[in-house]
């Protein structure tokens, strides 16, 4: 999440994202980046810069290759720049430079992907990385894009060019590709499973969130947040891809069972065809209250289906047991002024 982008300017950080599997989380500050061990909450590296502020951390599980975007009043790279880190040499192995500033990159083993504005391009990830393959889209000043690190799965899923459509793309055949008419208004959130075949989108009215088989385009599940509108920052799938939880500029966290959906509210009369979409909705099964609305945040489970871990652009950090009648918080602190954990690697 870049915090620049959301329009969040309260603290000195300017990035927080989770790594594929979300055991790790890295953030970017106005002089520095910081990767962190989520469960238990654990500082393992910080990087220092003389220049300047670091906008955009893209990890790659936990292994040393970060890939790094210039942020801030004073970026320590030009924001058309992509900056390949190699973390146990401490140095810059690789540079790619695009045409307009870089909204957003995704790495998996073989292939980085570069998001610009409108534009999608795919490179091997190698010393001197080619040029595959460059994908149209929808106005994309998020850099919404998400790309499965699954070795079995090559799917990439971004903004169609038209208005609410999400396309995947097999990145190992990019003739098998779907289109999926996700939404009405324009998307503001993508996200898929560890294993590939589940797809979550959300639009910018965000009381809806769908779920979507990605590689046939069929729709599964429809989720109801709310009936206001809201701003989804993330959507992430448990390990096991049962559960989903999504986080907004409310101050509630939503965890919806996607595969028994009878433990989510329905109404009583989802059987009524006259009745508007409203009622056919499947609602949350659990809600964690946070207290920090407006606040950028992120959520991801924990290790087991049990817990959840939220992120805050303040630099609270929350673990809350779902396993309970009631969530309760099992740990908390603020992982931007607190240095009581050592770093360990």
């Amino acid at each position: 999440m870049n915090l620049e982008q959301v329009g969040y300017s309260k603290s000195n950080l300017l990035f927080l994202g989770f790594n594929q599997d979300q055991g790790c989380f890295a953030c970017g500050l106005d002089s520095s980046f910081r990767v962190y061990n989520t469960d238990p909450l654990r500082l393992k590296e910080e990087r220092e810069f003389k220049d300047g502020g670091i906008g955009y951390v893209e990890m790659l599980f936990r292994c040393n290759y970060l890939a790094l975007l210039g942020g801030g009043k004073c970026p320590q790279f030009p924001k058309h720049r992509v900056i390949v880190w190699d973390d146990l040499k401490k140095k810059v192995v690789m540079e790619l430079d695009a045409e307009s500033d870089v909204r957003a990159v995704k790495l998996r083993r073989d292939r980085i992907v570069v998001v610009l504005d409108t534009l999608i391009k795919v490179y091997t990830f190698t010393y001197t990385p080619q040029r595959l393959h460059v994908f149209e889209t929808y106005e994309n000043p998020k850099g919404l894009c998400a790309l499965c690190p699954n070795s079995s799965s090559s799917l990439l899923a971004f903004p169609d060019n038209k208005l609410g459509q999400v396309k995947v793309v097999d990145l190992a055949n990019v003739d098998k590709e779907v289109t999926i008419a996700a939404h009405e208004a324009p998307i503001s959130c993508i996200s898929l499973n560890l294993q590939g075949n589940r797809l979550a989108s959300a639009s910018e009215k965000g009381t809806l969130i769908r779920v979507f088989d990605p590689v046939t385009g069929n729709r599964l599940h429809e989720l109801r947040r709310g009936s206001g509108q809201a701003v989804i920052y993330s959507i992430n799938f448990s390990h096991d891809s049962s559960l989903l939880c999504v986080s907004s500029n409310h101050d509630t966290i939503h965890i919806f069972n996607i595969e028994d959906s009878k433990r989510g509210k329905q109404s009583s009369l989802t059987s009524a065809s006259f009745l508007p979409k409203y009622f056919n909705s499947t609602w949350s099964c659990t809600q964690i209250k946070t207290s920090k609305k407006d606040v950028p945040s992120l959520c991801a489970f924990g290790a087991d289906n049990q817990s959840v871990i939220a992120l805050f652009a303040d630099g609270d950090y929350f673990k809350f047991r779902i396993d309970q009648n009631e969530p309760k918080t099992e740990a908390s602190d603020n992982f931007i002024s607190s240095r009581s954990a050592s770093t360990t690697s």
